[in-house]
């Protein structure tokens, strides 16, 4: 089933035109696919070539032609679990990023790049300027007049 010119188009199964074997949106074999599609069935490329492409027409960003490669799904090998140390090693750093380095708290959320602190402390005014008190006898009148 093809939908129109575009469709037409982008078929080159041999890869003759384009390079590499390349479908229409939603026209490739069934054992091709996508990473997103590898990564949903637990699976990665595992250094395989990219096997061919799928071309489409967009309308984002100002249009123009969109790509995704396709890999072949016979080839791809099991996704990677990582150790209990790089589990370990990356909770550490995801809560070294909720600690506000000026009240040293976890702010339960990750702080703002644009702040560099919590929002509380961002927020906060600040009191380790000095209060700016002018000198002189008229200076002291008006205080203690008040």
């Amino acid at each position: 089933m093809t939908r129109g010119r575009s469709s037409a188009r982008f078929f080159d199964p041999a890869g003759a035109r384009f390079g590499i074997p390349t479908w229409p949106w939603r026209m490739a074999p069934p054992h091709l696919r996508t990473r997103r599609q590898l990564a949903a069935a637990g699976l990665r490329p595992g250094g395989q070539d990219v096997a061919g492409q799928v071309l489409w027409n967009s309308r984002r960003g100002g249009g123009g032609v969109r790509a995704a490669y396709l890999y072949d799904v016979r080839l791809a090998l099991p996704k990677r679990t990582p150790t209990e140390r790089q589990r370990a090693a990356l909770a550490k750093a995801l809560a070294a990023r909720r600690i506000c380095p000026d009240c040293g708290r976890d702010a339960g959320y990750v702080l703002p790049r644009h702040l560099g602190t919590c929002v509380d402390c961002a927020d906060a005014p600040t009191t380790d300027k000095p209060i700016d008190i002018p000198a002189g006898p008229a200076a002291v009148m008006e205080v203690t007049a008040a």
